[in-house]
């Protein structure tokens, strides 16, 4: 990883204003988590912070809450967050973790095999139980990753009015296992293994991630799949990260690797 000053410090040399805004720590008031801003991010903002990522190592997020009514912004000022319960992203091979999730979509709530393995196989189909492998990498034209990035924040900091983050970390992936967030606990309560396959995704696809809420994530994608048989495989590996989306969501595989096809936009939800 690349070395840059801590938090506190990296901000008083952005080459940018930032808007009012605050410091966030664990509970224990140790090294700050992550920055953000008292309002919505200015129009702009994320795409300079991004664009000047490589020499302040600081990654820009946007930040939605679980309800805007409420005055925590949960989980960003709640004290939720809490990096002491990860272990490493670098410590695991991401495509052992999608297989082993995958594996689990056999498993009901208490961890035993399902009885349920015809549904089961109509809902994964066409691969079924057998996990497929993960998808082929695709060739990510020099600097697009970065553009769809910061065009997708723009969309989505002027539809849903986000807070602006900033976390220490060399990468996206790398910046939810920073600042602890927890959205997936109910899937995967290490957020390292998480981050692991995030930051395979980055140097698979380009994907970025953009936008964090409570138990929401947003990446951007510069290079969708073009087809059908191109989306498939690349569902088996969203369906294993997030079951909710196929499970709870389209109800098959199949349906939910149509709306890969050409989306520039992964987004990510668990229940």
């Amino acid at each position: 990883m690349t070395e840059h000053p801590d938090l506190a410090t990296a901000l008083t040399a952005l080459p940018v204003d930032l808007p009012p805004g605050r410091l966030v720590t664990e509970d224990d008031g140790r090294q700050p988590l992550l920055w953000i801003s008292d309002a919505p991010a200015p129009a702009g903002l994320w795409r300079q912070l991004h664009r000047a990522h490589p020499q302040t190592g600081l990654w820009p997020l946007l930040l939605t809450p679980l309800d805007r009514s409420g005055d925590d912004y949960r989980p960003w000022l709640s004290g939720e967050l809490s990096p002491s319960d990860a272990s490493i992203p670098g410590l695991y091979d991401p495509a052992a973790l999608l297989n082993t999730w995958w594996k689990q979509a056999d498993e009901d709530e208490d961890g035993e095999v399902s009885e349920d393995t015809e549904i089961l196989d109509e809902a994964l189909a066409p691969y079924g139980r057998t996990w497929p492998g993960t998808a082929p990498a695709v060739t990510v034209p020099d600097g697009a990753a970065g553009t769809e990035a910061r065009e997708l924040a723009e969309v989505l900091r002027s539809v849903k009015d986000a807070r602006l983050g900033l976390v220490r970390a060399d990468s996206g992936a790398h910046a939810l296992a920073v600042c602890g967030w927890s959205g997936p606990a109910n899937h995967e309560n290490d957020i390292a293994k998480i981050a692991a396959v995030l930051a395979d995704w980055e140097r698979r696809f380009g994907a970025q991630v953009v936008e964090l809420g409570f138990d929401t994530l947003e990446l951007s994608v510069p290079v969708p799949p073009a087809t059908l048989a191109e989306a498939l495989p690349l569902a088996a590996e969203h369906t294993a990260f997030c079951p909710d989306l196929v499970f709870q969501g389209t109800g098959t595989l199949t349906e939910y690797a149509e709306q890969l096809v050409g989306a520039h936009q992964w987004s990510f939800w668990w229940d």
